[in-house]
């Protein structure tokens, strides 16, 4: 029988992803271990391996196609005795979950809710549209404004799309309507008025617009959760550096012979890690009703790559030697710009470092990377009058900004953090010990 080739999850938090480009085409005999398709994900453009053999009789999902759920079905292989011309499928979008149970009313109203008649619906609606089971509705961008500028309720109609998602000629011919979508919420003394529709976005100002890839939608949801639901506490300290760059120097002409080069940043990573130990208060996540301590400091970096940002991990850095965190940074930075991290190699970390002192930012405050406790936020190394053994002299200072999640972390604590990471880089000789 035909064997169906659904949307793998790439990665544990994956739910849908972009399927970027097919490698193989009908007719084409595949074997297991054969490359089949390129899948973005929020973080990387990663392979899809065949696992059975025999011949790829239909592609259900175009390359290009973004939103494809996991679990869909995206092409048709026969097997090795059957016609694939035989085996082709019509396309139909993911099944519907079965509907839920109602629950009856809540304490304070009527009795139960009666149902409210949908507004008319076009040709291809049912009475299992997604509203109708509970389910969010999904629909394109295109399709939401198109929806928002003539009034049609998007809860009436059935989705064409991938997973029955409702694309613009889901729209053509809809009836409009005003009238609000059947629910059955509890009164509330204060209701919140709804946010309006987004509207297509207008400007007489010469522009391009540029489609968000899956990793830019991924940052902005991440970041703006953050913000929102995390309490930042910045704690800022001024490091003397003069010490960790004539080691540095004096460690790169003894490493020369092997190819290894360290950068200032490879010294901090090794310099926050430590200090994550020394202060285990502040190498945890909060987790709802729980505080999560870790045993070692795996450090996230920030890496800017053309898609955005992703953070590799150096993984048990406190125990690591700087010339061993700085190849395996080289080498994580290398294959992050390429789209090429397995998803172990960025998902996780106790910690995160941001670094942007390359580019002359003198300070700034990172955003927190749940459920991860801290960032620490590198600004450039310059040149600053500074007291020196109880005098004033020049000397390279850095700002160094801590930023705290203030559920699983007192201020004291993100001090002493602080402190030690500041004396950790103006006594540096502990890095290499």
């Amino acid at each position: 029988m035909p064997i169906e080739l659904k949307m793998p999850a790439l990665s544990p938090t994956m739910e849908e992803g972009t399927l970027a480009k097919w490698l193989v085409k009908e007719g084409d005999s595949v074997q297991s271990g054969d490359l089949l398709a390129e899948i973005e994900t929020d973080k990387a453009t990663m392979e899809f391996e065949a696992v059975d053999e025999g011949t790829i009789a239909q592609i259900l999902i175009p390359e290009g196609t973004d939103n494809v759920k996991v679990g869909t079905v995206i092409a048709v292989i026969a097997g090795e005795d059957e016609d694939a011309g035989s085996t082709k499928v019509a396309p139909t979008p993911a099944p519907a979950p079965a509907p839920a149970t109602v629950a009856p009313a809540k304490a304070g109203a009527a009795g139960p809710a009666a149902p409210t008649p949908a507004a008319p619906a076009s040709a291809g609606a049912t009475a299992t549209s997604p509203a109708a089971q509970g389910e969010r509705i999904k629909a394109s961008p295109l399709a939401k404004r198109i929806a928002a500028d003539k009034g049609i309720d998007l809860a009436a109609l059935t989705g064409s799309g991938p997973g029955g998602r409702i694309v613009k000629a889901d729209l053509e011919g809809a009836a409009t309507s005003t009238a609000a979508p059947a629910t059955a919420a509890a009164p509330s003394p204060a209701p919140a008025a709804a946010p309006a529709p987004a509207q297509p976005f207008e400007t007489d100002i010469p522009h391009s617009a540029e489609k968000l890839s899956n990793m830019r939608k991924t940052i902005a949801r991440r970041l703006t959760q953050s913000k929102q639901e995390v309490p930042h506490i910045y704690l800022t300290v001024d490091v003397q550096l003069d010490k960790l760059l004539r080691l540095r120097g004096e460690l790169n002409a003894a490493l020369e012979p092997q190819g290894v080069k360290l950068s200032v940043n490879d010294l901090l990573i090794k310099a926050l890690a430590k200090a994550l130990i020394q202060v285990p208060k502040c190498n945890v996540s909060f987790a709802g009703d729980q505080l999560i301590s870790y045993e070692r400091a795996d450090i996230s970096v920030a890496v800017s790559v053309p898609a955005g940002l992703i953070t590799p991990i150096i993984v048990g850095a406190d125990d690591k030697s700087v010339s061993k965190i700085s190849t395996e940074m080289k080498e994580l930075a290398g294959r992050a710009k390429e789209g090429k991290l397995q998803p172990h190699e960025y998902q996780g970390g106790t910690a995160s470092l941001s670094n942007m002192g390359m580019f002359g930012i003198k300070q700034f405050e990172a955003v927190i990377n749940p459920p991860q406790g801290m960032i620490m936020a590198i600004g450039a190394g310059e040149k600053r009058p500074y007291v020196v053994d109880d005098a004033l002299a020049i000397a390279t200072v850095m700002s160094a900004t801590g930023s705290f999640d203030h559920r699983a972390i007192d201020g004291a604590d993100g001090a002493q953090l602080m402190q030690a990471f500041k004396q950790i880089v103006e006594n540096p000789l502990g890095l290499v010990a």
